[in-house]
């Protein structure tokens, strides 16, 4: 049955401010919008009076990790065995489009089939969930980031470890044949694991290369940890499409972000380390932990980094990441977009433009985040106005209605969600 949606307040996911209108559905796709009331007929439509509410493009997370399990520390991510580690993903899945989140673009897998059978299930309807784009594990070097073996215990966390060009190329071609959409490698390390190892690249040029040539010789996608300079000309040296962190880069960097704009995504990804380094006390950061692994310092270099990039103009720059610890829980993604107003100096009405036509075009859906005649029908509607308090999206109870697809995850005046 056809959806018209009646006084509502329309943020088209343009960037522009919101107007007063109505929303046609039909199937999966917007087939009419228009500004004002009573311009489009409703016969046979089920009518959704919004009452002045928001209706809006749902939200991209451009750095998922829905197989975390909310965890403390790295070694309970190893120790979740494949199959329940299956259903963790599929009650992450749920989360997400419970905070208004309908696409996922992934920074990291589990496990190698993690993500990808869950995909497919929700691509072929038998379970729900939003539509995204399935990565590897995160490919590290041995002793670099997500590397947490020890010689008396050989385990896996959220890593791949592949080292050289041949066990790169191999792993790599292994990933692509079990149905991945992304490689994620990790170029440089990391504080979180080592001190003092965010500035260092773990990988040589030559395995950069190697991961590279072999995914785009496949068609697949790349991204990348990558907060050292270094890593990052690697990454755009090799045509990685999607750079996580970046916070270490110098202006001549940014300048060769700028030119290849048009080719690549960046990814801040700075809830997690912001809330480990203010709000991480009682999971074990103390403020003489923060400090050694200067979190506090990620931080601030993340949003003088982010205002030279903000203020070059240009570059494409989504909310999101590293959701899924103890301290940064699957379903809170959005406390992004509030950072980025108040830390990074985006505007709400840049932010949610980010988190839902950038959303698409991460996504590679080109008919995807606007409310748009022709669009497919993935729609919020939002109790208040979030380019005046961006922080309303935090609470999903403001989320009067999640729709994916043209089907109601969430329908106005249902407690609970469609399961």
């Amino acid at each position: 049955m056809p959806v018209l949606f009646k006084n509502v307040s329309i943020f088209d996911g343009s960037g522009s401010a919101l107007f007063p209108g109505e929303v046609m559905v039909e199937g999966q796709r917007i087939t009419a919008v228009a500004k004002g009331s009573g311009k489009i007929k409703g016969e046979g439509a089920e009518v959704i009076d919004g009452k002045g509410a928001t209706l809006m493009p749902g939200m991209c997370e451009a750095h998922a990790h829905i197989t975390y399990p909310n965890m403390a520390t790295l070694d309970e991510l190893a120790a979740v065995p494949p199959e329940e580690h299956v259903f963790v993903c599929m009650h992450n899945a749920h989360k997400m489009l419970d905070a208004g989140f309908t696409s996922l673009y992934s920074a990291a897998s589990s496990k190698i089939r993690t993500e990808v059978v869950v995909r497919n299930e929700i691509n072929a309807g038998r379970i729900k969930g939003p539509r995204f784009r399935a990565a590897s594990p995160e490919f590290v070097s041995t002793g670099g980031l997500g590397d947490g073996r020890q010689l008396h215990w050989d385990k896996q966390g959220i890593e791949i470890v592949a080292d050289g060009v041949d066990d790169i190329t191999r792993k790599v071609r292994l990933c692509i044949r079990e149905g991945v959409d992304t490689i994620k490698v990790n170029i440089s390390g990391d504080n979180f694991v080592h001190a003092g190892q965010d500035g260092v690249c773990t990988y040589s040029e030559a395995e950069v290369r190697a991961a590279s040539e072999e995914a785009h010789e496949r068609g697949v996608w790349l991204s990348t940890h990558c907060r050292a300079d270094k890593a990052v000309r690697l990454a755009l040296k090799y045509d990685f499409k999607v750079l996580y962190h970046c916070e270490l880069i110098r202006d001549e960097t940014l300048d060769l972000l700028a030119k290849k704009s048009d080719k690549i995504f960046l990814a801040p990804a700075i809830g997690a380390n912001y809330r480990l380094a203010y709000h991480g006390e009682p999971w074990g950061f103390t403020p003489e932990v923060v400090e050694k692994m200067d979190a506090k310092r990620t931080v601030e270099m993340t949003v003088k980094t982010y205002e030279k990039i903000r203020k070059h103009g240009g570059i494409r720059v989504l909310p999101g990441g590293d959701y899924g610890f103890a301290w940064n829980p699957i379903g809170t993604n959005a406390r992004d977009l509030e950072l980025f107003v108040t830390l990074l100096g985006y505007t709400p009405a840049e932010t949610l433009s980010a988190a839902t036509k950038l959303g698409g075009e991460i996504m590679e859906i080109p008919d995807l985040g606007l409310v748009k005649k022709g669009f497919l029908a993935d729609l919020l509607l939002v109790n208040g106005d979030p380019l005046k308090d961006i922080t309303i999206l935090q609470n999903k109870d403001n989320l009067m209605m999640v729709m994916k697809d043209g089907e109601f995850w969430k329908k106005p005046g249902q407690p609970h969600v469609n399961k």
